[in-house]
């Protein structure tokens, strides 16, 4: 019994998956030649492709410049007020809004600079707030 496990076991998590495996490793190689990927330990490596999970989101505010406002004006002050209370879930939906993803870069946020715009709408009651997110431009109508 126990040779039969083994077997099955290697088999499930080895041998079926051998070559989907090697395929996706070599398609990754051409991409991201795995020398220079062998220095990171899984974990590092899982961050630098991903982004971090958790982050202290005063960065954020810190890290942000502003066109066409001052950090004194009401609705910079609004916008914070209600950010900062937000849960953390709805914070990382800002962040995919803001950028196209729900994660932080691996450099942190203490290195994430995006801007704040007043587009200068005619009447910014009939917009909603829009983004460039290759960019990190948030365009945020008065």
């Amino acid at each position: 019994r126990k040779e039969f496990v083994d077997l099955y076991v290697n088999y499930v998590f080895n041998e079926s998956v051998k070559k989907p495996f090697e395929d996706f490793r070599r398609g990754f190689s051409r991409g991201c030649p795995t020398k220079k990927w062998k220095m990171f330990l899984p974990g590092e490596l899982q961050t630098v492709l991903e982004g971090h999970m958790n982050c202290d989101w005063h960065w954020l505010e810190k890290n942000v410049k502003y066109i066409n406002y001052q950090k004194s004006d009401q609705t910079i002050k609004n916008f914070w007020n209600v950010f900062h209370r937000l849960p953390e879930e709805k914070k990382k939906m800002f962040l995919a809004f803001l950028s196209g993803s729900d994660r932080i870069p691996a450099t942190g946020l203490e290195y994430f600079v995006f801007y704040i715009t007043d587009p200068k709408m005619e009447d910014p009651d009939i917009y909603y707030p829009f983004t460039s997110t290759c960019s990190l431009i948030l365009s945020l109508p008065r």
